[in-house]
């Protein structure tokens, strides 16, 4: 019994789209395995350590009372403009990798949905989906405690994200 037994076979039926593609790609020579088994690995890492990381520092920034700041990294704008476009950006290539990760797992004939890596997938893509909803309520009655929640969770969010990457990694080591 699996967290994901309900949408499995939805899930893998959408990725049967897309396999043949990749395999036949491996068969001809045109993606190398190293890439086929750690490309996508590389790019969720490259996307959390950069906009993961600059995200959730600017995010400190506004709570400690330097949102109105401009600086190389918000590319003119204030930290407080560029905070939820990086966070924004990095969640939807999460959501696009997570697709392309599913499918090179299928490619190389390994099951998906059945490890610790998907089930941290599963939590952050859920605590993403909180923290951008939370914002929503900063002009609410209730601002000081959305804000409280949105800073904390996002420090928990990143912690998730960070494991994620290691069980990623782990799985990747695995076969």
């Amino acid at each position: 019994m699996s967290a994901f037994d309900g949408i499995k076979e939805p899930v893998q039926s959408y990725v049967d789209i897309w396999t043949p593609m990749f395999k036949q790609a491996s068969e001809s020579g045109l993606v190398p395995d190293f890439l086929l088994h750690w490309g996508h690995g590389a790019a969720m890492a490259s996307v959390l350590l950069s906009m993961g990381v600059i995200g959730a520092y600017m995010g400190w920034q506004i709570r400690l009372g330097n949102g109105e700041e401009v600086t190389p990294l918000t590319l003119g704008e204030t930290i407080r403009e560029a905070h939820p476009k990086i966070i924004g950006g990095a969640f939807f290539f999460f959501l696009l990798g997570g697709q392309g990760g599913l499918v090179l797992l299928d490619t190389q004939g390994q099951s998906i949905l059945e490890s610790p890596h998907a089930m941290t997938a599963a939590l952050s893509v859920a605590l993403l989906a909180t923290q951008a909803v939370l914002p929503k309520l900063f002009a609410t009655e209730n601002g000081k405690l959305a804000r409280d929640v949105h800073a904390y969770l996002g420090t928990a969010t990143m912690a998730v994200l960070f494991a994620h990457l290691a069980t990623g990694l782990g799985l990747g080591l695995s076969f």
